[in-house]
């Protein structure tokens, strides 16, 4: 469809295009007519490329599953118009065009469920956190694991994880490093990233196949488009760190970004203790399960969150959210969505759209 739209233009682009640069080596010779009028064109072939390019339907992803069949086509399509009879020819391209509308059948399990952008899921773990973050064409990162015992393998599994390309542990916690040992050894890990974390965990990681990396502030993870930027604690503030710590204060933060959409991921670590300055975000995980935060209405002030995600535990014993987290945040006007209430909170991006859902509906 495109090059059928672009075709008229084409040749007399081409050809101005040549008498431009011919014209070029002649002295005092007025070229603005001459590129102006090219210029028309070029910008029409540019336009026709993104008509076509920007709207779902033009879009081809072909999966690895399905790339034998693909390679099938075109070898069927190429041998059939070898051939130099007319008749031929054309059956060829019958053949092929026909191909290419049959749907791929996939030969390695179904790819429906698949996220086609970014699927960021924050997953009810009860009083924990572990959210998922799925790009497209890439492998999936964790980040932390929620509490032992919470069936986060199930929950992985779920969400169409055979393997993850790395899992973060913000900070040395139960109830956010607890969980990884139900996925240890039964689901791929390519990297264990952390600040600070109990030797006995590297160890299984190791021992189960993940490379261990300790990181701070300054680093930055890839994930196909996916990018997630480690903002604090700074790598002196670790290495200055003593046992008696709190482990909240030097929890990993992190902003995840996709494209245009951007994600803080605030751990733990409540604005009050740790300086924060993000910037403008779209999705804020509140700190500590929605603990009491004094820093929280600046921190909202810079952030300007639109939607605002509460990992917490149904009937914990701590009262999160606090009524204070709570109210700070509907006087911004933020909504608000807890996994107590709502289970499972998926965040699907894709090109120009953020949708939101949850296991409650």
């Amino acid at each position: 469809m495109a090059n059928l739209l672009a075709l008229p233009a084409v040749a007399p682009a081409m050809w101005l295009g040549m008498c431009g640069a011919a014209l070029a080596q002649l002295p005092g010779v007025p070229l603005e007519p001459l590129n102006g009028l090219n210029a028309l064109l070029l910008a029409y072939i540019a336009q026709v490329a993104e008509w076509c390019a920007a709207p779902r339907w033009a879009e081809l992803q072909v999966h690895f599953d399905g790339q034998g069949l693909v390679l099938a086509y075109l070898c069927l399509g190429l041998a059939l118009m070898v051939c130099r009879r007319w008749p031929r020819a054309v059956l060829a391209v019958g053949v092929v065009s026909v191909a290419c509308w049959l749907p791929l059948p996939s030969l390695g399990g179904d790819t429906a469920g698949l996220p086609r952008g970014l699927r960021v899921t924050v997953l009810d773990v009860g009083q924990g956190d572990a959210i998922l973050f799925q790009p497209a064409n890439a492998a999936p990162i964790l980040v932390d694991g929620g509490p032992p015992g919470d069936g986060l393998e199930r929950k992985l599994e779920a969400a169409g994880v055979k393997k993850l390309g790395a899992v973060v542990v913000t900070h040395d916690q139960s109830d956010h490093a607890g969980g990884l040992e139900d996925v240890l050894g039964e689901i791929p890990i390519g990297r264990l990233l952390f600040d600070r974390v109990h030797p006995g965990l590297i160890a299984a990681a190791t021992g189960a196949g993940a490379k261990p990396e300790r990181i701070a502030a300054g680093r930055e993870l890839r994930a196909g488009g996916l990018r997630l930027r480690v903002l604090w604690p700074p790598a002196e503030l670790l290495g200055a760190a003593s046992a008696g710590e709190d482990p909240n204060r030097l929890a990993l933060v992190m902003e995840a970004r996709w494209r245009s959409f951007s994600m803080l991921l605030t751990a733990d670590a409540e604005a009050e203790a740790v300086p924060l300055d993000p910037g403008p975000v779209d999705v804020l995980k509140v700190a500590h399960h929605g603990s009491d935060d004094a820093g929280l209405d600046a921190l909202l002030d810079r952030s300007r969150p639109q939607l605002a995600l509460i990992s917490v535990g149904a009937g914990n014993s701590y009262g999160h959210p606090t009524a204070g987290t709570l109210a700070t945040l509907a006087q911004h006007g933020i909504r608000t969505l807890r996994t107590d209430r709502e289970g499972d909170i998926v965040i699907d991006v894709g090109r120009g759209r953020v949708e939101v859902s949850s296991g409650a509906g």
